[in-house]
C-alpha cells in the first residue's frame, strides 16, 4: 500500500492571500460605516417628524374635549399635558397655542439631538406639516 503524504506547502494560506482578504474587508468597512451613520441620522430625523405628528394629533384630541389648545415648551411637558402623547428620548419638542378665541390654532416644532439637525414644523392654520 502506498502511504499518503501531505506536503507542508499545501496546508493553510499564504501571507499574500491573507493580506488581500484583510484589504478587501478594510475597503468594504470604509464604504459601509459612513453609510450606516447616515442611515442612523435619517432614522432619528424620522422619529422627530413622527413625534411632532403624534403631538399634533394629541393637540386635536385635547381640542375636541376642551375647545382650546395646549402650549408646552418641552417633550416631557407635552407628555404630561397632551392625552396619549409619548415622547422619544432624543426628541426636543415645543407646542404653542395661538390664534383668536373664535379661531384657535397651534404650531409645533421638533428636532432630534442625534439626527442631522433638521427642525420639523407643524402649523394648524397652514394645514399641517411644513416642509423643512
Amino acid at each position: 500500500m502506498k502511504a499518503i503524504t501531505v506536503r507542508m506547502k499545501d496546508k493553510g494560506f499564504t501571507l499574500i492571500e491573507l493580506l488581500v482578504v484583510v484589504a478587501i474587508i478594510g475597503i468594504l468597512a470604509a464604504i459601509a460605516i459612513p453609510q450606516f451613520a447616515q442611515y442612523r441620522q435619517r432614522g432619528f430625523d424620522a422619529r422627530a417628524n413622527s413625534d411632532l405628528r403624534n403631538a399634533a394629533t394629541s393637540e386635536e384630541a385635547y381640542f375636541a374635549s376642551f375647545l382650546s389648545y395646549v402650549s408646552c415648551a418641552s417633550a416631557s411637558a407635552c407628555e404630561t399635558a397632551l392625552p396619549g402623547y409619548d415622547a422619544s428620548n432624543t426628541v426636543t419638542l415645543a407646542m404653542t397655542a395661538g390664534g383668536t378665541a373664535a379661531e384657535p390654532t397651534f404650531t409645533g416644532t421638533s428636532t432630534s439631538t442625534s439626527g442631522s439637525g433638521i427642525t420639523f414644523s407643524y402649523d394648524s392654520a397652514a394645514g399641517g406639516m411644513q416642509t423643512p
